[in-house]
């Protein structure tokens, strides 16, 4: 898996039972190639010759993420003949879930035949499509995996994965399953820190919480309609991006209060999908880059008292393993000819067997 914020690959190594339960094994966390990271980021927006460079950064990427299977391989012993498949999600670069399936897609960039050469193992790839090409949004599409490894018939809980985008599954005890994507996680807090700290991402929160909360940008920020957008919904760099930023920042504020600032754009649209969709909700379980950085969950529990926050390693998975592990399990739904997206969810028209098969 690589996600939305472009911090690099997180590989890991399932053992999936027949029921569908994951026991992990192993992981791995590969940094992008500052090169590749770039012109990942670059792909994003509209460019000079870009279907070149995007191949060409299909291939690099094929290649990083063989790079992390053969380490996993290593460390655990293992050959290519032992694993049976790899799910592959990609980097997506752009997602347009529209109303008419006509003008509606997503592209993850990957090239999943070079993938499945470089490793010697099936390559399960394009997950997202296929629900997309059935009326979907084709995202989220973890929720699913959510409901099968943390559901629990005695509390009313949610999952939150706090990523580039911050996107919540919703558990209530009548396992009525629902998810969507609350807004930006990690994208703008980082986007800040790199350009005025020159650091990947503001690690704890630390600088953002020596800011001041600027109420009047805050409240610009919630008028974005992506807020106001009921269930299914789903969102990404196309939307949440430095342009959309820039457009909000018409005032001289101290960059210090932006970044305390954006951090409260995170923690209160997620506070508010919870309480409109689901207030019930008496537990949530953290995953994801951002749930490691201690004043957005600090803010989170302050947001939501009455709410017991704490990681999804108390259920056994650790918080970097979760997105991954998802597309493992997802991958062995493709397998097996089963489906691997939830249409509550997604807002697809049925369920779907998601992927694209590349055998070795």
């Amino acid at each position: 898996m690589s996600g939305t914020s472009l911090d690099g690959i997180d590989a890991v190594l399932s053992d999936i039972s027949d029921s569908g339960k994951v026991r992990f094994l192993q992981s791995v966390s590969l940094p992008f190639e500052p090169a590749l990271k770039q012109e990942l980021l670059h792909l994003q927006y509209p460019g000079a010759n870009e279907i070149h460079r995007e191949h060409l950064a299909a291939n690099a990427l094929a290649d990083a993420y063989a790079k992390a299977c053969a380490k996993l391989l290593l460390i655990q012993g293992l050959h290519a003949q032992q694993i049976h498949a790899i799910g592959a999600h990609g980097q997506t670069l752009r997602h347009q879930p529209q109303k008419n399936i006509l003008q509606s897609y997503t592209h993850q960039s990957l090239n999943p035949a070079l993938l499945a050469e470089l490793t010697g193992i099936n390559v399960i790839a394009n997950f997202r499509a296929r629900d997309m090409a059935a009326g979907g949004q084709g995202a989220p599409l973890v929720p699913v995996f959510h409901s099968e490894e943390f559901y629990s018939s005695q509390e009313n809980r949610a999952v939150l994965n706090i990523g580039g985008i911050a996107n919540l599954t919703l558990l209530p005890k009548q396992r009525e399953v629902s998810g969507f994507d609350c807004g930006p996680g990690n994208i703008l807090l980082d986007h800040w820190s790199q350009k005025h700290l020159l650091k990947a991402f503001d690690e704890d929160g630390s600088w953002a919480r020596e800011g001041r909360l600027i109420q009047m940008l805050l409240d610009a920020f919630f008028n974005d309609t992506y807020f106001e957008k009921t269930a299914p919904k789903s969102t990404g760099r196309d939307h949440f991006n430095e342009a959309w930023l820039n457009k909000h920042l018409q005032k001289s504020y101290s960059i210090q209060d932006i970044q305390r600032t954006l951090l409260e754009l995170t923690a209160l649209s997620i506070s508010n999908a919870i309480k409109t969709h689901h207030a019930n909700i008496s537990e949530i379980y953290l995953c994801g880059g951002g749930a490691l950085n201690s004043f957005l969950v600090e803010r989170l529990k302050s947001l939501m008292p009455q709410v017991k926050i704490q990681l999804t390693d108390t259920l056994g998975l650790s918080t970097q393993h979760v997105e991954a592990a998802a597309f493992a399990w997802l991958a062995k739904q493709t397998l097996f000819s089963k489906p691997g997206n939830l249409p509550q969810v997604t807002g697809a028209k049925g369920l779907r067997i998601l992927g694209a098969l590349y055998p070795t």
